[in-house]
């Protein structure tokens, strides 16, 4: 819940040095920004991928402050987010409920960033694998193997959204090829080698290098220091 259009708009224009490094480094970069600034970003700088935060899985109907995939459509984004951490913890979002927002999407043509990851008490009690598990398997329950083309998942342990602590590349690593592994067995291994797997949660400039080299790590999903152009520019000049 950043930015107004004003502010979205000079973000807009100043990316336009960031997709310009971006290119030359061969690194794919995008924004989410609220629905309210999604036309402004994407009209200031067009090679820019530009998503949504959030979508209900029903078309239309007394769901009042939702937005439907309908809707997105109508917006110049390529895909949307699901099951952010804190759209699971502060609006009660379900395994179930991301599971359908994602079929959505997917029957729109539209790609979907889902994000699971344990809380302080599950990390604590040793049980992240076991609960990353259930909401990989129960997420994306009923899929296709062809329609995981559409899916990038990012790890974000909650433990780390804004509270300045993040995971060590060893551990972000270990659950991001739990991650992969668990692709591969459900679906299949060529499927499993091509997704795109993200690590977010205190993502930095000085950190996010340490992170990408990592084998099943293929990019990040950043927060606070995505929302100013020149903290970005040194998020891809690191990597």
């Amino acid at each position: 819940m950043n930015k107004t259009r004003a502010e979205a708009e000079t973000f807009g224009v100043t990316s336009l040095e960031l997709t310009k490094l971006a290119k030359e480094k061969g690194i794919d970069i995008g924004v989410t920004p609220p629905f309210l600034a999604i036309e402004t970003v994407a009209k200031a700088n067009k090679d820019l991928i530009i998503g949504a935060q959030n979508c209900h899985y029903l078309d239309k109907g007394a769901y009042t402050g939702e937005v439907s995939v309908p809707m997105l459509l109508d917006l110049p984004v390529t895909m949307c987010l699901v099951g952010h951490s804190e759209r699971r913890t502060y609006y009660n979002e379900t395994n179930e409920s991301c599971n359908r927002k994602i079929k959505r999407l997917f029957e729109a043509n539209l790609g979907a960033l889902y994000c699971v990851g344990e809380t302080l008490e599950e990390f604590e009690a040793g049980i992240s694998k076991e609960v990353v598990k259930k909401q990989v398997l129960e997420g994306l329950e009923g899929l296709e193997a062809a329609q995981l083309e559409k899916l990038v998942i990012a790890y974000e342990p909650v433990w780390s959204i804004g509270t300045g602590k993040n995971a060590s590349k060893e551990i972000a690593e270990d659950v991001c090829g739990f991650i992969r592994d668990i692709i591969a067995k459900r679906f299949n291994k060529k499927v499993a080698s091509k997704l795109r797997i993200l690590y977010g949660g205190s993502v930095k400039p000085n950190n996010i290098h340490d992170y990408l080299k990592m084998e099943n790590i293929d990019g990040a999903l950043v927060g606070g220091a995505s929302l100013d152009s020149e903290s970005y520019r040194a998020l891809i000049a690191n990597i």
